[in-house]
Parts: structure tokens; sequence; C-alpha cells
């Protein structure tokens, strides 16, 4: 097993080399991986995800996404298998936990650093990704993942925002600016910033993942996956006390799941519920031409019938659900892609030809004067 590539443990030549491969200009560099902020939501996670994967559709993702307002244990347990937990915070500069971060990580475990502003949310769906084995992350990511296999988190972190494939997505889903500065501005105190970091269990452990820190941090042994409620249980306390750590001056927060495709699992379901329909009007016709000795078999596969068809109807409905879900999400993320800077542009001219822009303006400006 090889040292990890970092500047202490490495030859200078062998460092530089991998970091040439990984920028191979860091002028073009900069212009080229700068990413544009983008609003994340359940819709977003799914079709970024598959942009990089390739899919075929976001129906035919191996991931869903949901949006959580409760933490209790019964709405998490309805989710299994949960490959991960997403939570939005507003970050608060300066601000220090005072927890120890790992900095001997397991070598298995993906880990990188945040080092471009705006990709947080995208790095906080790639950490849950690149480690859950469970998920088919396609061909882009894992040459990603087997690429960066015993880097330091800042070349990881290096090697995200350097891929082409990453900034195309990422990218496509960003609202259309009127005017895109040369240089970023930096975030005043007088600012909201919100940060987003994950939670998931892997190989025994529960992690929280966080691009800003150093490392990792562990959280606790985790002997289950992400099929069991054993990390579940674990997590909700440690997302709970951080929302009460800031309940007093923040009630803005959000919390998404990363779990399996729930259309594919209602499907499964709906074939099981038609086999088994079959294979009782085979029962039934056979227990029929018995005749009058077969009446109670008859009435007991009658009503395993009945039961079966409501289960047909609930995989149905469910399957339903899923897809005007994703309608919806479509529907979200092309009007969040639409460039609405033309229409606004010549609405307000038209407004100041007919004259009715000024007066607007000033009764505006009354009303915030009124309402300070």
């Amino acid at each position: 097993m090889g040292c990890k590539p970092t500047k202490e443990n490495m030859q200078p030549d062998d460092y530089a080399a991998k970091c040439r491969q990984l920028l191979p200009n860091l002028a073009d560099s900069q212009a080229r991986i700068r990413l544009q902020f983008t609003s994340p939501s359940p819709g977003f996670v799914e079709l970024l995800f598959c942009r990089l994967k390739q899919c075929r559709g976001a129906q035919s993702s191996p991931i869903r996404v949901e949006e959580l307002y409760s933490l209790d244990l019964e709405t998490l347990d309805s989710l299994r298998p949960v490959y991960g937990l997403i939570f939005l915070f507003k970050w608060r500069p300066g601000e220090n936990d005072g927890r120890l971060v790992d900095t001997d990580p397991n070598e298995n475990l993906f880990f990188a650093s945040q080092v471009i502003n705006n990709a947080c949310a995208t790095q906080a769906i790639l950490s849950i990704l690149l480690n859950s084995p469970d998920i088919d992350i396609g061909p882009e990511l894992s040459t990603l993942k087997n690429f960066t296999k015993g880097f330091p988190p800042d070349l990881r972190g290096l090697a995200i925002n350097n891929s082409d494939a990453i900034r195309m997505a990422h990218n496509s889903f960003a609202r259309p600016e009127p005017f895109v500065p040369e240089e970023q501005k930096s975030a005043t105190k007088d600012d909201d910033v919100y940060h987003f970091i994950s939670y998931l269990p892997f190989e025994g452990v529960l992690y929280e993942l966080d691009g800003l820190k150093e490392g990792p941090i562990r959280l606790g042994e985790c002997p289950g996956g992400p099929g069991d409620i054993d990390w579940l249980r674990l997590v909700q306390p440690v997302i709970q006390e951080r929302i009460e750590r800031y309940s007093n001056s923040e009630i803005r927060f959000n919390l998404m799941a990363i779990i399996k495709n729930r259309k594919e699992m209602y499907t499964a379901e709906l074939k099981d519920c038609q086999r088994r329909r079959e294979k009782i009007l085979q029962q039934l016709t056979a227990a029929q031409s018995e005749g009058l000795s077969a009446n109670n078999k008859i009435e007991e596969l009658n009503s395993a019938l009945s039961e079966v068809n409501t289960g047909i109807e609930a995989a149905t409905e469910k399957i339903i659900l899923e897809e005007e879900k994703f309608k919806r999400w479509r529907t979200e993320n092309i009007r969040r892609k639409y460039n609405y800077i033309p229409f606004l542009f010549n609405f307000l001219k038209i407004l100041a030809e007919k004259k009715q822009l000024k007066p607007l303006i000033e009764k505006a400006k009354q009303k915030k004067v009124g309402n300070p």
C-alpha cells in the first residue's frame, strides 16, 4: 500500500507532475473551471447526476432526492435505503466548532477540499455519490474517483474543479447572469452565505464531510449501511443539535436525503403483485373446475386476489406520483435556467415609453420609507 501523494512524502518532481497533470495550464484553468452560483433543489440534484452519468433521463437515475421537513425516525425510516444526507445552513465566518478532523482518514473514503467558490452544493452531492458503492455512478465519476485515489484533499478539490464534465453539468443549471465579473466578489459580513455539508455511513463509521475543513469528521462507529436504521439514529441528534445552535438567530435550513430511486422500487413492487395475481388466477381456475368441494379454497383465493389488486392499485398510484414529481422538477429547472432579462428589459422600456415607470419608482420609494 503506497504513501499518499502529499508534498511531504512525495518526491518534488512527482508531486509537481501530479499537479501538472491536473492543471495543464494554471492561467487557462482559472478561467475554465469557474463555477457559476447554482441554487440546489431535489430536482437539481437528480438532473445534475443524470447529466454526469449520461442517463436516458432523470427517471432512469438510480437515485432520488427527498426534501425532509422532519427529523423524526419514522420519517427517516420510511426512506431507507438512505445513502446520505445533505444539510444546508447559514455559514458564519470565523466560527470554529472545536471538533477534531481525521487527519489520517480511511484511504477508501473520498474527501475533497472545496477550493473554489459556488461549488459547495455540487461537492456535497459528489461526497455522497463517490462514497456509495451501491450507486452506479457511471464512467465519468468512476474515472474521477479512480484517478484521484490516494490524492490529498486539496488535489482532489482541484481535480473536481478541473473536470469539464462536472463544470458543464453544474453550470448548465445556473441562472443566467446579465453581468459576469472578471473577479469573484468576496462576501462581506452583511451578506448571507450558505454552505452544504454531507453525512453518510462508510465502512462502519458515520462521517461528516465538509469541504471547508481540513479533513472528514468521525461521528462514531456505525456498523450498518444505507439500508439500516442505525446510522440514521446516530445522525439525527447531530443535525438536531446543529439546528438548535442557530435557532435563536436563524430559521433557514434545508435537509435533503439521497435515496434509492422510488420509481424503480415501486415498479418492482408492481411486477411482484402482477406475478402473484397471475398465479392466484391460475389457482382459481383450477379450483373452480373442482366444483363445490373447493368452495373454501375459492373464498381464500378471492380474498388473496382482492388484496393483490389493492397492492397493484397502490403501486401504480405511487409510480404516477413519482412521474408527476419528476415533471414538476423538470419544469422548475427549465424556469431556473430561462433568461428573463430580455423580457424584463423590454417590460421596463414599455413602462417608460408610457410614462408609467417613474411613478412606480416613486411609489416604491415611498413604500420603503414607510416600511423601513
